[in-house]
């Protein structure tokens, strides 16, 4: 009599969502569950360092909070976070834009590989006390679930990838609060001011990506 045995089917296993690595960002609000004790600062959450400088800078006319720029000693990185399409990369739609809008002030821009993918390295014109100049700038852009984060390194940080090491590692650990509504691509996320209540919708502008402003007026956070 020939015996015959049934193959027996391995259980299910329940998969198990790991955290995310510390440094692998940014990172979705939705995968961090713990944000320990970045800086709140609206839709973005900013992990603390020693040394590191945290201003954010406000619009004159609204006094709402446009941008926020990091500082380690000679080596400076502005932040900006957008809300983005689901699917589609917003970083390669606006990058021709942003290297467009440097030409246009008289700028110089190469688009060339780096540690966070694309990225335009930039030369723009400055004027100083000592008159007139270029100043490099290094523009980088992250998309995210329905966000994108631009950021650009300047200083040392812009040309030294030792002196930009630190500010990179800042980037990697940020965490982005998107906040659950429709939004249209392109909208800037509001930022807020520790300790302050949610900043309103922003006014439409004819520069929406805010490629190249700077708020005139800052807060210092320490």
């Amino acid at each position: 009599m020939a015996l015959f045995s049934r193959r027996r089917e391995p259980e299910p296993v329940d998969e198990v969502e790991e955290p995310p690595a510390a440094g692998t960002g940014p990172f979705d609000v939705e995968d961090v569950p713990d944000l320990g004790g970045r800086i709140d600062l609206g839709a973005l959450r900013i992990p603390p360092r020693p040394g590191m400088q945290v201003r954010v800078e406000l619009d004159r006319a609204t006094r709402k909070p446009v941008s926020l720029t990091l500082t380690d000693g000679a080596s400076a990185l502005q932040l900006q976070v957008y809300a983005a399409p689901r699917s589609a990369s917003l970083w390669d739609e606006i990058r021709p834009e942003l290297a467009q809008s440097i030409e246009d002030r008289s700028g110089t821009s190469d688009d060339v590989p780096g540690v966070f993918g694309r990225e335009l390295l930039a030369r723009m014109p400055v004027t100083t006390q000592g008159g007139s100049g270029m100043r490099a700038v290094r523009f980088v852009g992250i998309d995210g679930p329905r966000w994108m984060i631009r950021g650009a390194f300047s200083g040392k940080a812009a040309v030294d990838p030792e002196a930009a090491r630190t500010l990179e590692e800042v980037l990697r650990d940020i965490v982005v609060v998107r906040g659950p509504h429709a939004r249209p691509p392109r909208e800037v996320l509001a930022l807020t001011l520790p300790g302050s209540t949610p900043a309103a919708e922003p006014a439409p502008s004819d520069d929406p990506l805010g490629i190249l402003r700077r708020g005139p007026e800052i807060t210092e956070i320490r």
